[in-house]
């Protein structure tokens, strides 16, 4: 699960705009959960259009509409026959999101897609539906439909799909911590939002217990909460190696017998890493007509640091320069552990051989947890659910990723300046530069050993680490959080300060450059939702407006004004 500091923020003023502009606006509260709903149409003849887009006013690029249309949709090469349900990611033209529902006769195909945007990115979701007509010898007869609303969608069209949107206009505006009871043509959907409050590791439902819950609720939990033993029960034995890849963003390609298999194994890797944000990008169901595809593929540079998800095997001649290809079968759970796949050398794999199989050379810093998998084994012979299976799994990644993070967390926090440092009259101190090697110092008594029992190159480890786009992403939140601390604290102390008696011998423009200071410094607390404690901010204004009513008749008009 991503960390949700900064996009928590984010959520939080986008919601309160909602409710703020809902009776001016049209589709205010829609837009707080999507940016519109699509009909997508692909005939075998013209191609893939998208036929309607609600709102009307929505506008899409022509390169957004291409994307989409081609990422609706398994390959030929996938075999997908009955329901099928898998996700993917694209970069987006323009900061939106969006759903696509699509129809058909005998000789077309349809999707239905809902997007949910993030930062400069879409999520699709598609639920695709493929059944063999046995009316017409060529084709299939295909339709795609998200699980609640499509079906109904099919039979009674536009007019639904309106209804829909106009009962998702009323929705109450997402609220990171909230649980959120959700009607949609007769269903009530229980959602909540996961805060940056909540406990690591916890569940939506165990974080709602707390709350009023529905005697039965339909709860809906995030992309990235998956059956993790499902995604991972032929890799069990090479986890901490595909961990050890996430942790270091490194390119990696998932090859997969279907859209399905392939972005659910992408997003529990990139979930694998939690609570550190995965930082990299990442494509859950990745085709060659991708607008990145070029990109991607080109041998003129290293591999970029993503994970790519795919079905067609003409992806195999083409990423043969890539460090790291995992070949996957179907994911069918059984009563035994599933074979395992061998770590194969990257000469070794080929366009025909279909058997799966972990291409690379990775050497791993750390030795194996072989207590883990002796625990799975023993949740087989008892017949533990899967879900019980999964939880062992996030408990243990989650254990893996914090005994790293922690004396990076511990270091970080050394370099804060001390609270006594902050006083009224002058700006607020720097935060001292992180330095790898003094870090590297603080490992032999402080180091991963104090919480985890695995032995390897923790230091290399975290050399490699140290390179890559998560450590810079973990970095930058860090330091934007540390920031604003410190923000907070100078609030906090002007705002204990005797103002007015500072003013009392100053001229009349170090009182006006204080005023302006101020003011800048209350217009940015705002600006950046900054927590600081309640009522600092209101106290602060009412000191300014004393100040400024200290000042000559003419320059508290000149100030009034802006």
């Amino acid at each position: 699960m991503d960390p949700l500091d900064s996009s928590e923020s984010r959520l939080v003023e986008s919601a309160n705009a909602a409710e703020n502009t809902e009776s001016s606006l049209p589709w205010a509260r829609f837009s707080s959960w999507l940016e519109c709903v699509c009909v997508v149409t692909f005939d075998l003849e013209l191609g893939q259009a998208i036929e309607l887009v609600y709102p009307h006013d929505v506008k899409l690029t022509e390169k957004e509409k291409t994307s989409i249309c081609y990422l609706s949709f398994p390959d030929s090469y996938s075999g997908c026959l009955g329901d099928t349900q898998f996700s993917f990611r694209l970069r987006q033209s323009v900061g939106r999101r969006g759903s696509w529902f699509g129809e058909e006769d005998a000789y077309s195909r349809d999707a239905p897609v809902t997007l949910q945007r993030e930062l400069a990115h879409f999520y699709g979701y598609v639920y695709f539906r493929q059944v063999k007509d046995a009316a017409v010898k060529r084709g299939y007869f295909q339709k795609s439909l998200l699980q609640i609303i499509a079906p109904e969608y099919f039979e009674k069209l536009e007019p639904c799909l309106e209804a829909v949107c106009n009962e998702i206009d009323q929705w109450q505006s997402p609220v990171p911590g909230l649980t959120l009871n959700l009607p949609v043509m007769g269903v009530v959907m229980q959602v909540r939002i996961p805060s940056k409050n909540d406990k690591p590791g916890g569940s939506p439902e165990k974080q709602a217990q707390k709350e009023n819950l529905l005697p039965a609720p339909m709860m809906l939990p995030t992309i990235h909460e998956l059956d993790l033993f499902k995604c991972f029960q032929s890799f069990l034995i090479h986890l901490q190696m595909l961990w050890e890849l996430m942790l270091l963003g490194e390119p990696v390609v998932i090859m997969a017998p279907s859209p399905t298999v392939s972005s659910e194994t992408v997003l529990a890797l990139v979930s694998s890493i939690a609570p550190l944000r995965y930082c990299c990008d990442y494509r859950p169901y990745f085709t060659i007509h991708d607008t990145e595809f070029k990109e991607y593929t080109t041998r003129t540079q290293a591999p970029p640091n993503v994970i790519l998800g795919v079905t067609n095997p003409f992806f195999i001649k083409t990423f043969q320069s890539w460090p790291h290809i995992i070949r996957l079968g179907e994911l069918k759970m059984s009563g035994d552990l599933p074979k395992q796949v061998k770590v194969k050398k990257l000469a070794k794999l080929k366009t025909l051989d279909t058997k799966p199989g972990i291409y690379t050379a990775h050497k791993m810093f750390l030795q194996k947890d072989k207590s883990l998998i002796k625990r799975l084994l023993k949740g087989i012979q008892r017949k533990r659910p899967s879900e019980v299976q999964s939880a062992i799994l996030r408990r243990h990644l989650l254990e893996l990723t914090q005994s790293f993070i922690i004396p990076l967390e511990r270091y970080l926090a050394s370099l804060m300046p001390l609270q006594r440092s902050v006083t009224p009259w002058k700006t607020p101190p720097q935060i001292r530069p992180f330095s790898q090697e003094e870090f590297m110092g603080t490992l032999e008594h402080a180091g991963p050993q104090l919480t985890s029992v695995l032995k390897g190159d923790w230091v290399g480890l975290y050399r490699k680490f140290f390179r890559s786009p998560n450590f810079d992403g973990w970095y930058r939140l860090r330091h934007r959080e540390m920031t604003q601390k410190l923000e907070c604290l100078h609030l906090e102390v002007v705002c204990d300060a005797d103002l007015l008696g500072w003013t009392k011998d100053k001229s009349e423009v170090e009182i006006v450059d204080l005023v302006l200071k101020l003011r800048e410094k209350l217009m940015k607390a705002g600006k950046q939702q900054l927590p600081v404690k309640e009522g600092v901010l209101e106290k602060l204004e009412g000191y300014l407006q004393t100040v400024i009513s200290s000042l000559p008749e003419d320059l508290q008009t000149v100030l009034h004004r802006y």
